[in-house]
This record gives C-alpha cells, structure tokens and sequence, in this order.
C-alpha cells in the first residue's frame, strides 16, 4: 500500500475528504511534544472485531482503518511496517488494538477521530523560535499581493507585499494558513522550514461546487436538471444591452437583434425556441430573485449567472417560469481589504451592412427599360437623361445621395464603470455605478438650437451590503437602478428608414433653389432631411429604484443544515416623455416650369409651429418571499435536502397621463402567489433524486380553477464514481446521466388579457322601436365576452441530459428536449354568427383552451481547455436546435390540408412554388392560367399548380422556407492566454429561419415614381432583360435575380413565393478581444494591483448567402435602423 510521505519522518494515512482534520493534528502533535503527554485517552465508540493471520502491520493498519473509519499518524522510524502479526479482536477497545498492532512500547491519543501512535519513551524536542519567508503566487506564475498569512490557532499574522512576499516569526512546528478571496485556503505545516513558497489554487473544485438554482444554491455534482452556468466574463461585451451577447455564448438561448438604433438595440431572445404560440412564450429573468429586465443590469455587477431550461429546474416558480428561468446574482462585498475596479471604454461604431440605391442616372435609365419593356412609352427622354447625366437642373432632375445626406459614416459610444467592495467579519459592502452613452448615425441641422440626433445615456447603480446581526444572523440590504436619457428626432424611425427606401436620387431635391423644402408627400414618403431635422425632438426619461432587504438564518440549533431565508423588494419605475414637434412648409414642383422658366411649386403640407406634448407613466412592484431549506448528509452517503418556497406580489400599473378613461382593470394590482417545495436524495455521490413542485394561483381562471399543482421528477446517476470505473477508466472525471419529468402551468394571455371570464358592457348607439326615427333611445351592448370553464395552459417537459469531462481538458453536456403545449389559450374566431354575436370583432371574441403545440431539440456544450507550459488555451462551442409543430389550432377545416396551421412548424413561412420565368408566349399559352388580373409576358415569374386545378391563385400557396424566427444558434471560437497577452475570438451563428423580401425599396417600380432601386438591379446580369431591349437572347436569364421589370406593379411578380423567399442563415464574427495585461511588479509601483488594456471588435464580419443588408434584422425591406459593428479601446484598473 502506497503511503503519503511528508519532508520529516512522519507517515499520516488520510483520505482526501479529511485533510483539514490532518492540519489539526499536526498543530496538536506539536503542543504534545512541548508538554511531554504521555496519557492515552480511549475513545468511547471505537470497536474492533477483526481476525488476521500472518499479515504484515501496513496490511492490518488498512483493514483496521476501514472498519474504525478512523486514521491513525505515526512515526514510521519508530515502526517496523513489514513486521508480521496475528489479530484476535473480538469487541476489542483500542487498548487491546495498539497493543497486539504495535506492542506494549505505545501509547496513544484521539483527537479529532484521529488515532495517534507514539512510543512511551520517546523524547520530544522542544520547538524553537523560527524566520519563515516565501513568495505567493497564482497558477499563472503572477504574484499574489494581500494574501494573508496565519499562525494557525492565533490571530498573528501577516499580508503578502506587492511582490507576494511574506515574512513571519513563528516556531519550527506550528500551521501557516494561506488565504486569499477567490482562492482555497491552504494549511502548510512549517516542519522547521525557513522558506515556503506557495502556489494558490482559485476556488471552486470538484464536488463542493456550488450551481444557482430556482430559489438557491446545489452542489453542482448532485444537479439534474438542465441547467447552464454562463461564464460571465462571456457576457461583458461594449453593448448597453446584455442580451446581445446571448446568442452563442449559452447553450439553450436563441436569440435574434431586429435594431441597432441606440435604446432600441437589444435582442428578442427565447430558451429552447418558442414553445407557445400563446402570449407568455419569454423567459423569466430573476435578478437577486427578483423579477426584472434583463437589459438593465450592468454585465460588471454580475456575479453568478444560470439559465434554467427543463421543468425540473423551473418548477419551483410556478407559472413565472413556464417558458424558462435566468437567474442573475449581483456581487456582494467579501471580507478582506478595500477593492476598487475602474474600466472605461471607447467605442466607434458603423453599419454592419446597409442596403444600397442606385443614382439618378441609373434610376432613369431602368424607369425607362421598365416602361418599354411593357410596351409603355419611356418615362425620360434623351434630352432629360442628359440633364440628369450632368445635373443641368437640380431642381426637377436632381440626383441625392439621401442616405449620404442624412445618415453619418461612424458615431462612437463611451463607457465607464467603478465599483468599491470590501468588509469585515462583521459588514460586508459592494458598491458600483457605471455610465453608457451612444449616438446614433443621423446628421444634424446646426442652424437648429436642438439636437435631433438619436442618442441614449443610461447611469447604473448599485448598493449590495451584509451585515453579521448574530454569528448566526445576516441581513442583507440592495438598493440598485438605473436612469435613461433618451433624445430622438421628431419623426419615427419607421418614417425616417422607410423614406431613405421610398424617395430615389432622382425625386425631389432637399430643397428647391428658391428656398422652399420639397418633399413627395408625407409620413415616409417625406424628404428624409426634412423627416429627420425639420421635424423637431423627442426627449424620453427614465428611471428606476429597486429594493431589497433579505434576512438569512442559519438554523442549526434547531437541527444541522436547517437555514431559513425571507425577501422583502420595492420596485418603482417611472417613465416621461416629452414631444416637441413642428413641421415646416412643404412643397412639390410639377413636372414642368412655366413660360418664365420658374418653378411651378405645389403645397404638398402646411407649417406647423412647434407644439409640445408629454406622456408620463410608470410601475410598481411588491414582492415578498420566504424560503426554507435543509441539507444534511447522512453516514456519509446519503446526502439529503429539501426546500420550501412562498411568493407573493403585486404590480399596479399607472394609467397614462393622456388617457384616463383606460381599461378599469388596470386599476387592480396584478398580483399572484404560489407555494412551491422540492426534496432531493444523493446516495453516495452516485445516485440522485429529486422532486419539485409548484402549487399557484393565478387571477384569470374562475375561483374553482385558480389554482394549479405542477409536480416533476429528476434522476441522475454518477457513472464516473462507480467502482468499475474508477478502477479501469482514469482518464474518465465525469460521466453523469440526468433524466427529468414534469409540467409547467402559463395563465398568461395575449394583450395582457386579465379576467378573462367577465363579461363586460359598453354603451352604443341608439336602438329605435315605435317609429323609425322618432322613438329611439341609448343602448348598451357586449364589449367583451367572458369565458367559464377557462384552465391553465399546461407544458409537459421531457429532458435526458448528459455530463461528461475526460481529463480534466475536455468537457461535454448535451440535453435532449420535448415540450409539449396543451390548452394552449387562443380567442375563438370560427364561430358562426349563430351564436348571437359579431364573431369578426376581435374584442368580442370569446377565449378558450384550444390549441396543442411540440417543441423538440437538442442544445449542448463543448469545451476544450489545456495548460501549456506559460500558454493557456480554451476552444469552447455551444448549439441550441429547435424544431416546433402546431398540432392543433383553431382554424377552420380546409380540404387542402397545406394550407392549415396545424401539422407544420409555428411562423412557417408560406407562398408559391417559383418554377422559373416564361419563356415565351407558346410557354404562357400552355401553362396553367395565372390568375393576379396581370398580362404575363416572357420573363415573368411561372408558378406551380400545386392543387392541379388549372389555375394558379392564393391556394397554390404551400408551406416554404423555414420560420420566422431561428430555429438554430450556435457558437464556437477559441481564448488564449500567453504571459500577460490574451486573445479571444467568438463566431456565432444563426439558421433554420427564412424572410420574404417585398415592399418599394424591392419590387422595382412598383409605386410607379416613388420607390428606390437597390443596386442589384442595376446589375444587367442579375436581371431579366429582354431581347428586344438588350438585341441577345442571352439577356434572357433564368436564374436572374429579378424577373422582367414592370412600372406601376405587377401583381403577378410580386406574390409572396419563393422566388421573393431568402434563407436567413448566416455566421458572423461576434466578436474578438485582445488584451495585454502590465507586468505586477510595474503596477504594484503605481499602487495597483492589475492593470490591463484591450481591443474589443463586434460585429466585424458576417457571411451569409443574402448580401443586400444584415439577414438577422429579419426585415424585407431593410428599412430598418441597421445593425452596427463596434470597435472598442478600454482599460481596467484594480487597486
């Protein structure tokens, strides 16, 4: 048997689990010594029955140790191990024990369940005073200032310096404790050594690591639910929104960003995809247990972040988290000395990709190929191409660039955080504040006094502080928000994208050379300069307090592992908004001047001076929880734990200010509660159980439906710790089956629909009897129907994981999903007027527990990390797929079974089978009639009779293309680390979801002389040019991009199909950081701990089939605020 050896003479025969019983013993061993103790102290409970032959005293030590469960500590000079011996012990003491082992020369202790041996005579040398130096360090080789350095048993002690150098007096056999916050405490014995280096290892290994989960913390090697543990430093990315860093960096999110326009630019994430086509499909998000958004949280406060994906996970908050739970832990202070971080960042930003417009020469040359293609006469004649060719009359044939005019090339964003933490045993304290402010990509008038540029600011803060009432009583106070300051132009977004798509180079200038502003019309069809500078300001204001205030118990006089914990928050959120609108004179000249040769100008819109206007509302919210929980193991192997959980909360709404005559509902409180528990069973690190359940009541469901029981089940097994696999597979550290059941209630509705079993009333009109027109009176009718019977909509989840790590280099955990939706709410709109009542006014519809929906997938994660030498490497990757069917819907049958809703994937895109263009007339003549009121000529798009009827109309429209939304995201890339450099680069990317391309700024010329013309149709070989044009054949493309052009619409070309159909699918690089951290001896001379400079790019690349604008805004136009990549200087400084 192999024995542990030390520097001195001394052998301890331990196990891993009771080492710090072995730092006990060698700190009493030496008091033994300095007092010459030579009693022997019998345990009351150790009993041997043991019979041995002929055996050698190593080989009984080990099956005496196995079946006292104790140890014994030894001088291995004064024990000849290889000795043979004869055991006879029948209900022996330890007496008896050392005696037959050792001999009548022993004597022995116990201390601390450990068996000392030493021989009677034995002289002990008195300690002596001794100088002990060293150095501490991390793994990376960096020295560690302020670890602090303990005579183990006493309070004298020292902290390393800024070089992580230590001296201390101590005697040549006493403890030093090494301690530091983030790393493992070590106990080093001194042994008489006058130099100890030591190395720290960061917390957090093996099974004593700790996962966040619903309503506290598991051992991580007991979890079985799906859960992820996001790294956090994954999600400090330069964005004021954290949900843009979702998107392949968690297993389990997808996540799409449809804006990049400053406080519009977060991201619509979902876990596992869209299980609901229901109202509450979004995933709830906890902060400190409390419900709030996501978006609003500063990444650099966070210190634990967990997503909880399976109904084992998620049970525990009832309804809350039907669709998935994000749990967010903000820092809290540790005891020790001051710590003080600072980072500041400066960014500068641009479009990802933008669509792009033709000029006024190419915009008339293809107006006129448009119009003579369909046997119309040309829209410019030679004379007017010349004067647009070289810009004789800017007035009527101008040529603006609008997007240069109006849109910046770069804008910048600036960021800045500090944060204060530290304590004592007694308080502890994490105090942070930190700023964001972006611009956005308009221009400015500078003749305006104010500012129309889109600009967002937002302040966090945060105050997390814990004080020890008793050594068993913390309390713990937060108070944290944040305040945005908004500013945007006077008109939308909407109307200012849509404008630059709708208003060509050649429309109307900014302003006609006699002064007026020119415009085409109003809304966004305005002159995009006027839209955007002429239209005055928006400013919008927010803010937001919230509040916690917790008490932690830990209740072990009652019985051991008993705690208690109860939450008490307010919430308060204000919003105001201040609108200072004008519109100045509009004009539109006519096509020709008069016999002067002057402008012929035409009122297109009246001046308005400026009005101001203002909405104000806001929020509140009451929570309040109590959590009792209990952990204990048994015989050490059978570990126990329970939980019970109780909410309660209210949130009332203010009314706007601008309508007081709002839905009465929205003045009760929205409040609901739930009573939730669960119970978990480990055997021996090796088999698992657990049991959740949510008991919750929702007010939408009649009182004998209100509440609803959810229970679910979850098993794992530790294959990695059976025997026969520790013993024949090394190389295996985890093997970990997990398997979980259970159901999930939603009572949440579209509109934020409340009592929906109430009927309510509403005046209208006059009823007449008697004579018409002369006897009438006031009638009051149905608002809204209330529906009895309603119940809550029900998830039944199924999760079979698995968690594997080899190596301690390689790890893998992949989840296999299936959700399914039942009594899923949906108003009832097939219902014949039978029923006494408008079945088309949507507001009367009756609500009802309908619809039926599967969501099924897998996500997982893969990650690869090794050491080197001085060289760190990490090759992460993660995969979320989803894949849902509706299987049933209300909707009424059809006999042409594609075209219903139920059997195909929610948000299926559907439109015509695109089979290529008309070739000729004979090919018109022969096919089947193409019915959109349209004279088809060659080159027009040819469709397929999917119903074979002879006739091509809207129900040849089949199921195409994807969904709307991803069904895929993944994300892989690479961090290294090298001395003081690191690199880190993420691409993540997106599929299984599709996007029809339509509108003015696509079908060219379908608004006749309004509508942009993308460049792409410029291109001669992506478009459909006929022979009598071009004068070759060979401009008769089938594979064009753009079928035959047509001036004023064609109804034919412009069906939704898949000609017009584009795969979202794309793969960007997210992003990629490098950093260079100074050398500790440099900083520490400057009094800083830690000092590291970095470049941050986001967005830099993207590669994807579709080329005209960033396929992840999902837009059809690109008339949309686009999305933007980021290239950011910063440093962090740590004192």
């Amino acid at each position: 048997m192999n024995r542990k050896r030390y520097g001195d003479p001394w052998d301890f025969r331990y196990k891993l689990s009771q080492i710090s019983r072995v730092m006990k013993m060698v700190f009493f061993m030496m008091l033994l010594s300095l007092t010459h103790l030579s009693a022997s102290v019998k345990s009351q409970n150790s009993v041997v029955n043991l019979t041995l032959k002929n055996v050698s005293v190593e080989q009984a030590l080990t099956k005496v140790e196995k079946q006292l469960k104790q140890n014994f500590f030894f001088n291995r000079e004064n024990v000849d191990l290889e000795r043979k011996v004869d055991l006879q012990l029948s209900d022996a003491d330890l007496d008896e024990l050392v005696l037959q082992l050792f001999g009548r020369d022993y004597k022995y202790r116990v201390v601390d369940n450990i068996i000392v041996v030493s021989r009677k005579d034995e002289e002990q040398e008195q300690p002596q005073q001794i100088k002990v130096e060293g150095v501490v360090k991390d793994k990376r080789g960096d020295a560690l200032p302020g670890v602090t350095v303990l005579i183990k048993g006493t309070k004298i002690g020292v902290a390393t310096d800024l070089d992580g150098k230590y001296v201390i007096k101590t005697q040549s056999n006493e403890v030093l404790i090494f301690s530091f916050v983030g790393y493992d405490k070590q106990e080093v014995a001194v042994s008489g050594r006058e130099k100890i280096d030591i190395v720290m290892k960061v917390t957090s290994e093996a099974l004593e690591e700790v996962t966040v989960v619903g309503a506290g913390v598991q051992r991580k090697a007991s979890v079985v639910g799906a859960i992820t543990t996001v790294d956090v430093k994954t999600m400090k990315m330069p964005t004021a929104n954290l949900s843009n860093a979702l998107a392949g960096n968690v297993a389990g999110i997808i996540a799409m960003q449809q804006s990049g326009e400053p406080g519009e630019n977060g991201s619509t994430f979902w876990i596992r995809g869209k299980s609901t086509f229901g109202a509450n499909d979004g995933a709830l998000v906890l902060v400190d247990g409390i419900e709030r958004d996501f978006n609003e949280i500063n990444a650099e406060d966070i210190e634990s972040f967990s997503v909880l994906k399976d109904a084992s996970a998620t049970a525990i908050y009832g309804q809350r988290g039907a669709n998935g739970v994000l749990l967010i832990t903000t820092k809290k202070g540790q005891e020790g000395k001051v710590k003080i971080n600072f980072k500041a960042e400066y960014g500068n930003q641009r479009p990802t990709r933008m669509p792009e417009y033709v000029d006024a020469v190419n915009y008339s040359q293809l107006a006129n190929e448009a119009r003579l293609t369909r046997n119309m006469e040309p829209l410019y004649s030679n004379e007017e191409l010349d004067i647009i060719r070289y810009g004789l009359d800017p007035d009527l044939y101008p040529n603006v660039d609008w997007q240069d005019e109006v849109l910046k090339n770069t804008t910048n964003n600036y960021r800045a955080m500090l944060s204060i933490s530290g304590g004592g045993p007694t308080a502890r304290y994490y105090l942070s504040g930190a700023y964001y402010n972006e611009d956005g990509m308009y221009k400015t008038d500078n003749l305006n006094r104010y500012k129309t540029n889109a600009n967002y600011k937002r302040y966090n803060f945060r105050s997390n502080v814990d004080v020890n009432i008793t050594k068993t009583t913390i309390l713990e106070l937060g108070v944290g928000g944040w305040i945005v300051d908004q500013n945007k132009p006077g008109s939308s977004s909407d109307d200012i994208w849509g404008s630059l798509s709708r208003l060509t180079a050649l429309t109307v200038p900014i302003k006609y050379s006699t002064g007026q502003w020119a415009t085409y019309g109003t809304g966004n069809t305005m002159n995009p300069y006027v839209l955007l500078t002429q239209t005055g300001y928006k400013t919008k204001w927010e803010n937001k307090v919230e509040t916690n205030l917790g008490l932690r118990q830990d209740l072990n006089f009652i019985t051991e592992g008993l705690k208690f914990y109860g939450r008490f928050s307010y919430d308060a959120y204000n919003y105001h908004e201040i609108s200072r609108l004008r519109q100045p004179e509009l004009y539109k000249a006519e096509p020709n001047r008069d016999n002067h040769g002057d402008l012929v100008l035409r009122r297109v819109a009246e001046a308005t001076s400026m009005e101001q206007s203002t909405v104000s509302n806001g929020n509140r919210r009451y929570y309040g929880e109590i959590n009792l929980s209990y952990d204990r193991l048994f015989g050490e192997k059978h570990r126990v734990g329970a939980l019970f959980f109780f909410y309660a909360q209210s949130k009332s709404d203010a009314f706007n200010s601008e309508n007081s005559t709002e839905n009465v509902f929205k003045a009760v409180p929205y409040r609901n509660a739930a009573f939730s528990g669960r119970a978990t069973y480990a055997y021996d690190e090796r088999y698992f159980a657990e049991f959740n359940f949510g008991y919750t009541g929702s007010e939408n469901f009649e009182k004998n439906k209100r509440f609803g029981f959810f229970p679910a089940v979850a098993f794992g097994w530790m294959v990695s710790n059976e025997k026969f696999v520790k013993d024949h597979v090394g190389w295996l550290n985890q093997l970990k089956l997990r398997y979980s059941f259970g159901e999930v209630g939603n009572d949440k509705m579209s509109d934020d629909k409340r009592f929906p079993y109430i009927t309510t009333l509403q005046n209208d009109g006059n009823y007449h009897f008697g004579n018409l027109g002369v006897t009438n009176k006031g009638g009051i009718r149905i608002a809204t129907l209330g529906t009895s019977g309603l119940t809550w909509e029900v998830a039944r989840k199924h999760n079979f994981g698995i968690d594997l790590t080899v190596a301690d280099d390689f790890t893998f955990v992949i989840d296999i999903f299936r959700d399914k939706r039942e009594k899923i709410f949906m108003k009832r709109g097939n219902i014949p007027y039978t029923a006494g009542y408008d079945v088309a006014d949507t507001n009367i519809q009756p609500w009802a527990n309908v619809g039926k929906m599967l969501n099924k997938g897998v996500d997982g994660t893969l990650k690869y990390s090794h050491q080197f030498g001085d060289f760190f490497l990490t090759v992460p990757g993660n995969l979320t797929y989803s894949k849902t069917e509706v299987l049933d819907y209300d909707e009424a049958a059809n006999a042409l079974y594609y075209q219903m809703t139920k059997g195909y994937r929610l948000g299926q895109r559907r439109g015509l089978v695109a089979i290529g263009f008309f070739k000729d007339q004979a090919d018109i003549d022969h096919s089947p009639r193409q019915d959109f009121g349209e004279t088809l000529m060659p080159g027009d798009i040819k469709y397929k009779d999917v119903n074979g009827d002879g006739i091509i109309d809207t129900k040849d429209k089949v199921p195409i293309g994807y969904t709307e939304t991803p069904g895929l995201t993944y994300g892989f890339g690479l961090n290294l680390q090298w001395k003081g450099f690191d690199l880190g680069v993420l691409l993540q990317g997106s599929g299984n979801n599709s996007f029809f391309i339509n509108g003015s700024g696509v079908y060219p010329f379908v608004d006749g002389d309004y509508g942009n013309i993308l460049k792409q149709v410029a291109n001669e070989s992506d478009r459909w040019i006929s022979r009598d044009i071009s004068g070759s054949a060979s401009t008769e493309r089938q594979n064009a991009v753009f079928p035959r052009l047509s001036y004023d619409g064609n109804a034919n070309n412009y069906q939704e199909s898949t000609f017009w159909l584009r795969n979202a699918r794309y793969l960007r690089l997210k992003n990629v950081e490098f950093g260079y951290t100074l050398p500790n001896k440099l900083t520490r001379k400057w009094l800083m701990e830690n000092v590291r400079f970095y470049f941050i790019g986001n967005n830099l690349a993207i590669w994807d089939k579709f080329k005209w604008w960033d396929p992840e805004l999902n837009s059809s136009d690109g008339a949309k605020y686009p999305l933007q990549k980021n290239l950011t200087v910063g440093v962090t400084v740590n004192f």
